[in-house]
């Protein structure tokens, strides 16, 4: 894949480094990638970064590597792709299942899936998620094929124009129809996997909105401002309010209604990092989560 930019009066005498860092959005980090590979072009040949352009210049770079795929093991893993192209992969990930292979889970997680699938394509990517869910949040998670645009995504994701949106039951009535949650998140300590509220924390922003009002619940959808691990989790309990079957941060038993927290990643919007198109991408509400309304409803 080529990113191509030509070059205008104002880019006179610049540098082709210049250009693919202020021009196309390339780090430093990938443009010393490149810079020994033999992908960066003007006109068509190959260039050296510290080349000097000039007005009616193209300068082009490929932006795709054959990367070993970090000994993530390829596995036939039923999928449900909602969106796919030459720059990333959306999956609408199932519950019970972790994101990338760790000490514990090697095996089993989306990666391993998604590197078989491109593997049957004939392709050997480095697979990079954007973002995480944890193991039983359900939704939409979306991994880049290459750095750049990974890099562009996540440069979104800091300057909030690539927006998420999540739906989830609490416990109680929430009483505001709409709110902001803005309490600081760290790891509890003594624990690995546990997060609490700390004034020494790192900032957490949680954005909600009342969908409706059932039996002794309410059916919210969240908006992060910033991407703390278990965010919407702990935010919820904060506020008195923990997701329906959170078995880490709810004191009720919900295990007859449902077998995990209630929560779902449920639509994205972004702008595509090299097509500079909107991808608006939803995920449709899980069964399990539609079962726990239908019965909160009653």
């Amino acid at each position: 894949m080529l990113l191509n930019y030509a070059i205008g009066p104002e880019c006179e005498g610049k540098t082709v480094k210049h250009v693919l860092k202020n021009k196309l959005g390339l780090s430093e980090r990938l443009i010393k990638k490149l810079k020994y590979s033999g992908k960066v072009f003007c006109n068509s040949v190959p260039v050296h970064v510290i080349a000097q352009v000039k007005s009616g210049d193209v300068i082009s770079v490929s932006i795709d590597f054959d990367e070993e795929n970090d000994n993530v093991i390829p596995e036939e893993i039923d999928l449900d792709i909602i969106y796919e192209d030459d720059c990333l992969i959306a999956v609408n990930k199932q519950a019970d299942m972790v994101v990338h292979p760790t000490c514990n889970h090697p095996t089993g997680t989306v990666a391993n899936g998604l590197i078989w699938h491109l593997n049957r394509q004939g392709v050997n990517k480095k697979i990079r998620p954007v973002s995480r869910l944890d193991r039983d949040t359900t939704g939409i998670i979306i991994f880049a094929k290459n750095e750049y645009v990974q890099e562009h995504l996540v440069r979104q994701m800091k300057n909030k124009t690539f927006l998420k949106e999540y739906i989830g039951v609490v416990h109680g009535i929430v009483e505001n129809t709409r709110g902001t949650i803005d309490l600081p998140i760290e790891r509890k300590p003594g624990s690995i996997m546990l997060r609490h509220i700390s004034e020494s924390g790192y900032a957490a922003i949680t954005h909600y909105e009342v969908i409706s009002y059932l039996t002794s619940a309410t059916f919210l959808r969240f908006f992060l401002e910033t991407g703390r691990t278990h965010q919407i989790r702990v935010h919820c309990q904060a506020i008195g309010h923990p997701l329906f079957g959170d078995t880490l941060y709810s004191d009720f038993n919900d295990s007859v209604l449902i077998k995990r927290q209630a929560l779902h990643s449920y639509k994205a919007s972004f702008l595509h990092p090299v097509t500079k198109n909107t991808i608006e991408l939803s995920a449709p509400i899980p069964q399990d989560i539609t079962q726990l309304l239908e019965i909160l409803r009653k």
